[in-house]
């Protein structure tokens, strides 16, 4: 005697999870395991403490709003590219990348969705260390100092948003890349202060290699977008689009197409 069939479900026409709704899981998978929210928290703290040391440190001539921020943005351009690597590469780490592209088999979508939620998580970073900046430029008035108030849009942009955006550009390609933690982390590490240590002592022992460190260092040709009057000149625009597609494009270009074609087991 045959067995009937179980009748199959279409599924053909079940609309597909929304992007805004992915977005928000990966918001959650970053904030709701304990090393992720402890982490973020402790950025946020780092600011504080930071800013607290400058306050009672720096002479009152440098106590000025523009000066918390750059502390508060250095203080946030080591660390929130780590918090973007262990968003990316938990799938790996913690091994339920099955689970996640069984839900969700676009890929593609799920990249999207955790470069979205990065920038989400960095953005209320961000914020409160610009308000916190904000707060300890009062105190620095409270305390006698006279700070000025006023930043100069170069500055807040590049030296602020444009320096921690990029930082996290290149641990999203660097996380792609690699999708393993620790290792996203050195080498973001690497990228962030060894190569650029290694630049400055090859350009200065070198003549030709400082013509070329633009060319092929990202960190080095960054420099004009951060001193200065911020304002790029035409062969720094150049070296910052060759050197943002050898670190930026073809890393997050391999990551995405390994990403699209391992096999989670």
């Amino acid at each position: 005697m045959n067995t009937p069939l179980a009748p199959t479900l279409d599924v053909s026409s079940t609309p597909r999870t929304p992007l805004s709704r992915l977005v928000g899981v990966e918001i959650r998978k970053a904030i709701d395991t304990r090393a992720g929210f402890w982490f973020a928290s402790s950025i946020v703290g780092l600011v504080l403490v930071v800013l607290l040391i400058y306050t009672l440190a720096a002479p009152d001539a440098a106590k000025n709003f523009g000066d918390m921020l750059q502390v508060a943005g250095g203080v946030l351009g080591y660390f929130l590219p780590i918090l973007i690597i262990m968003l990316v590469t938990g799938e790996q780490s913690q091994r339920n990348g099955l689970v996640t592209f069984t839900l969700e088999p676009q890929r593609s979508r799920v990249v999207a969705a955790k470069f979205l939620a990065g920038i989400a998580l960095a953005a209320t970073v961000m914020v409160l260390a610009f308000l916190i900046a904000l707060v300890f430029t009062a105190v620095a008035a409270a305390t006698g100092a006279t700070p000025e108030w006023s930043v100069e849009g170069s500055l807040l942009f590049n030296g602020f948003v444009l320096a921690n955006l990029i930082g996290i550009f290149v641990g999203f390609a660097i996380a792609m890349l690699l999708m393993n933690t620790p290792a996203g982390i050195v080498a973001y590490f690497v990228y962030s202060l060894i190569l650029p240590i290694a630049a400055g002592i090859l350009s200065a022992l070198s003549s030709g290699f400082e013509k070329i460190a633009p060319w092929i260092e990202f960190n080095t040709a960054q420099t004009p977008l951060f001193t200065g009057d911020y304002q790029p000149s035409g062969e720094e625009w150049a070296q910052l689009v060759v050197t943002g597609t050898l670190w930026l494009v073809v890393p997050l270009v391999l990551g995405t197409l390994r990403l699209l074609r391992i096999e989670f087991k």
